[in-house]
C-alpha cells in the first residue's frame, strides 16, 4: 500500500511548490521585461488569453523544459521557442506552469494556445489532443529509493503495488497496459497538485514509495540524489511534441513548420547536447 503523506507535509509542499514559482516568476519577469516576455504564476493561469497575433505558450517549470537559476533562465523547452520565435516571428508570451492538469485545462479553454511539457505522444492521448512535429525522444521510468538495494527490478515486481503520476498524464494508460501484460494489478494514484520534479523529490524523501516520470528529467535529478534509482523503465521510447487543442489545427500548422524549419539550424544541435548529452 502506498504511504500517506500527511496533511502536515502535504501542506508544507504545496506552501513550497507555490512560493517557489511566485519568486521565481517575479525574478523572470523583471529579467525579461524588456524582451517582450510575460510571465503570470497567480492560480498558475491568467484571467485571459492574450490578444492580437501573441502566441500563450504554458511551459512545464522542469530541469528540462524551463527553470530559473540565480541570474539564468534556460531550459530546452524555452531556449527552442525563443529560437523558433526568432527565426519565425512568432510573438510569444510564456506562462510558467507547475500543474500539467491545471495546463490542460487552459489548454482546453482557449487560455493557452499550446503546451511545451514532458508529454509522450500515445495513441489515447491523439485522441484528445494535436501534436506537433516530433522534437525529440523519451521514455518513462519508474523513481524508487535506493537503500542498499531496490524493490524493483524488474516489471513483474510491480503486481500490487501502487505508482504515483501526474494528474493528466497520459503514463496512466502505459501502467494500465503494464498491469494487463503482466497479468497482475498495479495501482496508480494521480496527483493533481505536483509536476515530475516535486514527484521525484517526494520518492526521495519517503514520502511516497514509487512515482512515474519521464527519464530526461529523472537522470538530471538522480545526479544529485544517489539514494534514488531510476534504472527500471515503464515506457518504450516514445515521442516529444508540443500539445495543441484538438481543434487548432492553424496553430499545429505554425509549430510543425517552426520546429522543421529550426532543426535545419546548427543551433539544434546544439541544444540537443546541451540538455541531453552533457
Amino acid at each position: 500500500m502506498l504511504k500517506k503523506i500527511s496533511k502536515i507535509k502535504k501542506w508544507q509542499l504545496a506552501l513550497y511548490a507555490v512560493l517557489l514559482v511566485v519568486v521565481l516568476g517575479l525574478m523572470f519577469s523583471l529579467k525579461n521585461c524588456s524582451k517582450g516576455h510575460t510571465v503570470v504564476t497567480a492560480n498558475n493561469r491568467v484571467d485571459q488569453a492574450s490578444s492580437g497575433d501573441t502566441i500563450d505558450v504554458a511551459i512545464e517549470y522542469s530541469p528540462l523544459s524551463y527553470y530559473t537559476y540565480g541570474d539564468t533562465t534556460g531550459g530546452f523547452y524555452y531556449e527552442l521557442i525563443n529560437l523558433m520565435s526568432s527565426t519565425s516571428g512568432l510573438k510569444i508570451k510564456f506562462h510558467p506552469i507547475v500543474s500539467l492538469n491545471i495546463a490542460l485545462e487552459g489548454l482546453n479553454d482557449g487560455v493557452y494556445d499550446f503546451l511545451a511539457a514532458q508529454f509522450p505522444v500515445t495513441r489515447e492521448s491523439r485522441e484528445n489532443y494535436l501534436f506537433s512535429e516530433a522534437i525529440y525522444l523519451d521514455k518513462q521510468v519508474l523513481v524508487q529509493r535506493n537503500t542498499g538495494g531496490i524493490a524493483i527490478e524488474s516489471q513483474l515486481d510491480l503486481a500490487g503495488d501502487t505508482l504515483t503520476i501526474v494528474k493528466g498524464s497520459p503514463m496512466r494508460e502505459r501502467i494500465m497496459s503494464l498491469s494487463r501484460e503482466i497479468g497482475d494489478t498495479i495501482y496508480v494514484v494521480s496527483d493533481p497538485d505536483y509536476g515530475p520534479e516535486q514527484l521525484f523529490m517526494m520518492v526521495a524523501s519517503g514520502d511516497i514509495k514509487y512515482a512515474v516520470i519521464n527519464e530526461t528529467i529523472a537522470r538530471k535529478m538522480a545526479a544529485s540524489h544517489p539514494n534514488v534509482d531510476i534504472s527500471q523503465a515503464i515506457s518504450f521510447s516514445q515521442f516529444q511534441s508540443f500539445i495543441v487543442k484538438k481543434d487548432n489545427t492553424e496553430m499545429k500548422q505554425k509549430l510543425d513548420e517552426g520546429i522543421k524549419a529550426v532543426k535545419k539550424l546548427p543551433q539544434y544541435g546544439e541544444l540537443i547536447k546541451k540538455y541531453f548529452y552533457q
